[in-house]
């Protein structure tokens, strides 16, 4: 009982690491050019200009905490979580001096949680039409309240906390315990509060006792690299999967460019980790102290190479050695704890992302802790981003395929994440958004796919349902009818000449709106729906559709098709067959499930046909026939 307890902990632990780190990996970039600027153009940086040090001081007081705040509120639902998130973080950034990362990872995901639970209260009592409009003003009024209390509580909080850490480290150097003030700093670090207790505890410390000794140690208590440099190389030695691949990188940037953040994720995936940069750290300092090491003056960035710029004469040695010992330390008790793991994707990176990795077989049926059994299997539901294109053809193959089976008794519907029915069995979703889909309906069984329609999602359940011998039925449900309006004769348009994915998009955008389908703000969705997963199905064809952030501009159901004989580069695939969706409630169903069964039955020969007719009346039947 007592070990179950311990790994429901453990893992749980586990689990709010790698959802802070999650926070912080997309945002990797933004902390590279932070410091980067300040590496170069701070007074004591490597290009000293007072006119361009400037830019890096907004980019850590509002860019880089915005941008987290933005990530973890997106993490729990979506761009309009994320907005929350931003809007929530912009109170406690007002509220403080420091930078205020830590206060960005707890108001980003709060703003995320709050818009999504008001939402999931509202969802079936707003009136048809005032959709848009109470969405915005529950957004901004919701954010407004978030910002204050952000403002007036969280950020004080988080100030609070920053001065108790000062004490604590003040009150180690007064009793003469210097390297036990890693106990405070090293997990300071982590929680982003490096610069606050650097600059201001340890630096001030240290140009009083550098203008009375010509050096201090107090610049390198939290400059060193060694302690972050050792945790590295122990997931470069012993890691597995992404952490292991992507630890060169960082060692690159965080030794020689002093960008300690790029390590941070790291530990937050396996938080017992702070235990080796502690370890790590005292050792170094004892070492420091011990041979009389020190610095002359801040080292901005914290890197290798700053450091041994600000070493005086005599004390290279111990520097070296501090960085050193405090490097073997760190990796010598970060490889007990990265070698006795037992997960097999605990160091995977991709996991801290929110996102998987890219899988080698399309459809794979990932290991999960639920397995629904044939007999029990009743509901099956295909999950996206906006739950109108996709997710919804996938859904219509599936369903077809089965029903042909004599296994209509059996639901296969489609809908956006976030709103997933809780009595779902299987969810299948993309595998980019595998960690929204599995929080979303834990209950459920996951299948992750690379795309809806090429995948062998029909394989798995079908070998499952004859394994124990499911009883195929006659075929009595009735298949989808094609409301009249959806598809026009008129949107329909052959020959067109070649040009990219985005023209083309953007034309698919344009009919949906002169049709009186969509708003405009619809067009731009499409586009970001592309740069996120791309819409090409397979066979020469792409469903290019609007994000869930953009599906209050759908007015109603509606479809078009755009053919392109002579192709659509879709990375390296090419498209022939552009149908813009535009989906509100089911009405455009029953279109994707005939293009889902063209997909599927029809032969490479009548494909190319329909991919180079001169008669739209051709495309336009094939799409709105009835069975």
């Amino acid at each position: 009982m007592g070990n179950a307890k311990q790994g429901s902990a453990q893992e749980a632990m586990q689990r709010f690491g790698r959802f802070l780190s999650g926070m912080v990996l997309p945002n990797i970039g933004a902390f590279i050019a932070w410091g980067l600027l300040t590496a170069l153009f701070i007074p004591t940086g490597w290009l000293p200009n007072e006119y361009l040090a400037q830019v890096g001081g907004p980019m850590s007081k509002w860019l880089i905490p915005l941008l987290l705040g933005y990530t973890g509120g997106e993490a729990i639902y979506g761009h309009r979580g994320g907005v929350l998130g931003a809007i929530a973080t912009s109170g406690v950034i007002a509220g403080s001096d420091i930078p205020m990362f830590l206060g960005a990872m707890i108001m980003g995901p709060l703003g995320g949680y709050i818009i999504k639970k008001f939402d999931a209260a509202a969802e079936d009592h707003i009136p048809t039409g005032f959709e848009m409009l109470v969405n915005n003003f529950s957004a901004g009024i919701i954010g407004a309240i978030l910002a204050v209390l952000a403002f007036v509580a969280v950020g004080p909080v988080v100030l609070t906390a920053n001065g108790v850490l000062r004490a604590g480290v003040e009150g180690i150097v007064a009793i003469g315990l210097l390297p036990l003030a890693s106990i405070i700093i090293e997990p300071a670090k982590v929680l982003f509060l490096n610069n606050a207790i650097n600059h201001g505890v340890l630096s001030p410390l240290g140009i009083q006792q550098a203008e009375e000794f010509g050096k201090s140690m107090f610049f390198l208590l939290e400059a060193n690299p060694g302690p972050g440099f050792g945790v590295l190389l122990a997931y470069w030695f012993f890691g597995k999967g992404m952490a292991k691949d992507s630890t060169p990188g960082a060692m690159i940037i965080h030794v020689l460019g002093g960008i300690h953040e790029i390590y941070f994720p790291y530990i937050l995936m396996k938080p017992i980790l702070v235990l080796a940069v502690i370890a790590g750290g005292m050792s170094g300092v004892f070492t420091l102290n011990l041979l009389g090491g020190g610095l002359i003056a801040p080292s901005s960035p914290g890197s290798i190479l700053a450091v041994l710029a600000m070493t005086p004469k005599g004390a290279f040695l111990a520097n070296m050695a501090d960085f050193v010992v405090a490097t073997v330390v760190s990796c010598a008790v970060a490889s007990v704890f990265i070698k006795a793991s037992k997960e097999d994707g605990g160091e995977d990176l991709e996991a801290a992302r929110a996102s998987m990795s890219e899988m080698k077989n399309r459809g794979k049926d990932m290991p999960t802790e639920k397995k629904i059994s044939g007999a029990e299997l009743k509901t099956i539901v295909y999950a996206c981003d906006a739950g109108m294109g996709s997710s919804a053809l996938g859904a219509a193959a599936l369903r077809k395929r089965l029903r042909k089976d004599g296994y209509a008794d059996i639901s296969v519907t489609n809908c956006a994440i976030g709103s997933i029915p809780k009595d779902a069995q299987i969810v299948v979703s993309h595998e980019k958004l595998a960690e929204r889909a599995r929080q979303d309906s834990p209950q459920a069984e996951h299948i992750w796919v690379k795309d809806f329609t090429q995948n062998n999602v029909y394989d798995i359940v079908s070998a499952r349902l004859k394994e124990e011998g499911v009883a195929a039925a006659e075929v009595t449900a009735p298949e989808e009818t094609v409301k009249e309006g959806v598809l026009t004769r008129e949107n329909v348009l052959v020959g067109l000449p070649s040009v990219s994915k985005e023209e083309a998009i953007r034309h698919a955008g344009e009919l949906l709106v002169q049709g009186g389908y969509v708003e405009m703000p619809y067009i731009e969705g499409m586009l970001n729906r592309e740069r996120d997963i791309t819409t090409y199905i397979g066979k020469g064809i792409a469903i290019p559709h609007g994000e869930n952030a953009v599906k209050d501009s759908v007015k109603e159901s509606g479809i078009v098709v755009l053919q392109y004989p002579e192709g659509i580069a879709f990375g390296d695939d090419k498209a022939y067959l552009i149908i813009g969706i535009a989906g509100r409630g089911n009405d455009h169903l029953a279109i994707l499930a005939n293009l889902a069964t063209t997909m599927d039955e029809y032969t490479d020969e009548e494909l190319q046909k329909l991919y180079t007719t001169k008669d739209p009346n051709l495309l336009y039947e094939v799409f709105t026939k009835v069975d």
